[in-house]
């Protein structure tokens, strides 16, 4: 009797799976369906699906479609046509997927489509949006989407989105770029709060020939340098027993 309705309940999810995968086959209908007369009975079959389950289909879509905007950007209208809400959160399981997989320019075209939306327009997203196009060999195009959409409120861009683009402009030998942003971040007088920044800025101006600004960095943020060192020496207990 267990095995039968065991058997019963797995056709019942695999029918589903293939319903929901037709469907986002086909054309989508509406982006908010719920808004038309038949939108609810659509989405019903897509409610049967567990969360999971349509993550990995997205992701496998993702994977196996050709390189294009226009496939990629219809995989994914079809994909949420039927949802009740933006489903950001599947997104972002989606998206980690895809950095595993270090499918980087299909990340950005996720990014791009989520934000063309006007969903996910925050710190994190434009983050993770300039990490995919340094990866994906378009710095120059990162450099544009931190300028427009970062770059203008330094005084409280968090220092792991500073740290990111420092290391961008690092990697891709944009050096000027780099200690211009150092230099913005300094007028706001953010501190840096590790000493690879500050090594990367100044072997930055190093390459760049100013070695009195380099000499200026490494001294005014020295106790970066020698802070570890302190903590080791603080942490060794004065009441050791000797050894006999």
């Amino acid at each position: 009797m267990l095995l039968q309705q065991s058997q019963i309940s797995n056709q019942s999810s695999t029918k589903d799976m293939a319903s929901f995968q037709d469907e986002c086959n086909s054309p989508a209908k509406s982006q908010f369906p719920d808004q038309n007369a038949g939108g609810v009975q659509g989405r019903q079959i897509g409610d049967n699906v567990a969360r999971k389950e349509k993550i990995s289909f997205l992701v496998n879509t993702l994977l196996d479609i050709k390189d294009s905007k226009e496939t990629v950007y219809g995989a994914l209208d079809a994909w949420v046509a039927w949802e009740q809400n933006f489903p950001i959160s599947s997104l972002k399981r989606a998206l980690i997927a895809l950095e595993k997989e270090q499918q980087w320019h299909r990340i950005v075209q996720v990014i791009k489509w989520m934000l063309s939306k006007g969903q996910g327009t925050t710190m994190g997203t434009y983050g993770q949006l300039i990490r995919a196009l340094d990866m994906d060999h378009r710095a120059e195009e990162a450099h544009k989407i931190w300028v427009q959409k970062i770059g203008m409120d330094l005084h409280s861009v968090p220092w792991q989105l500073c740290r990111l683009m420092i290391s961008v402009y690092y990697r891709n030998n944009m050096l000027e770029d780099l200690v211009k942003l150092f230099k913005n971040l300094e007028a706001f007088d953010r501190k840096p709060p590790e000493k690879s920044i500050v090594q990367r800025v100044a072997d930055a101006y190093e390459m760049l020939g100013l070695q009195e600004e380099k000499q200026r960095v490494l001294e005014k943020y020295s106790d970066l340098f020698t802070e570890k060192v302190s903590l080791k020496k603080s942490k060794i207990s004065p009441y050791r027993k000797k050894k006999k």
